[in-house]
């Protein structure tokens, strides 16, 4: 298949979709005391979506993630959850909408995967409210849906890496919220593992209707897995759209200054990225 009708068989595929967002920056201006990585910056995440923020090192992507969960206040501008600036409701009332997993996120010495997945349940909790039913019933299910519950009683520094970013998904799942952000959830992972995750990811979306935003290095792992890309370079937004609809090599040497082809992958039909590298000048 050619270059030319490789890129219209995306274009014939995609799905254009009109959804309102419960999640979204206003012209927000995003820094780090006086580094300022982003200026009037605007994103809005859809609605029962996976979105997958791209864009190369440096660009502004975790720390768009940052704000879109409420750990950076902007310098200006505004996010909104539910219509309603983040900022303005407690701590407490975010987490019971918004699930967020860390970069690198590290577990307490010696905790147990039951314990760890249990502390989803904080933003439910009252104070001197003993342990419930629906506490329980929320903790199994997560673990049912991660596939960690035959690893309850193991202490989670036991783990291998890709069993513990499933145990981390499961204590945002308990939190019982319908969106959940990922930053670089597939760092240090082998390749089985980032599609094991990945997998997991796609499920929770599609099957069991979580709304997601995960910040990816990988392109191919975002082309295939993702409904919605949002590609950042220099802090601005350089496009938007489904991966059929945006990626193209003109695209991508734009944002990421790199020579490839694109070509349609054979498993999922998505754009599959192949950089041109040293060898095509070789050869």
């Amino acid at each position: 298949m050619t270059q030319a009708s490789s890129q219209l068989s995306f274009a014939n595929t995609a799905e254009i979709h009109t959804v309102q967002s419960a999640l979204e920056t206003k012209s927000v201006t995003l820094a780090y005391e006086q580094n300022v990585i982003a200026k009037n910056l605007s994103v809005e995440i859809p609605n029962g979506k996976f979105t997958v923020i791209v864009g190369p090192n440096g660009c502004g992507k975790s720390t768009l993630l940052r704000s879109l969960s409420r750990l950076l206040l902007p310098q200006s501008g505004e996010i909104l959850l539910n219509g309603e600036n983040i900022h303005s409701q407690s701590t407490r009332e975010v987490a019971k909408k918004l699930g967020l997993l860390p970069q690198s996120a590290i577990a307490p010495n010696g905790i147990k995967v039951i314990d760890l997945v249990s502390r989803g349940r904080f933003p439910h909790q009252k104070w001197f409210q003993p342990w419930s039913e629906a506490d329980q019933k929320a903790v199994e299910l997560a673990m049912q849906a991660t596939g960690v519950m035959d690893f309850a009683q193991h202490n989670v520094d036991q783990l291998s890496g890709g069993q513990r970013q499933r145990v981390w998904v499961a204590m945002a799942l308990a939190q019982e919220t319908s969106l959940l952000l990922l930053d670089e959830p597939t760092t240090y992972l082998d390749i089985a593992h980032q599609i094991e995750l990945m997998d997991l990811f796609q499920d929770l979306n599609r099957v069991q209707g979580h709304t997601l935003v995960a910040v990816l290095h990988d392109l191919n792992h975002a082309c295939r897995y993702a409904d919605h890309l949002i590609m950042i370079k220099a802090g601005k937004v350089i496009a938007t759209g489904s991966p059929n609809e945006i990626v193209t090599e003109d695209l991508i040497k734009q944002v990421f200054g790199l020579s490839c082809l694109i070509l349609p992958d054979p498993i999922s039909n998505t754009p599959l990225i192949i950089p041109r590298g040293r060898a095509a000048k070789t050869s």
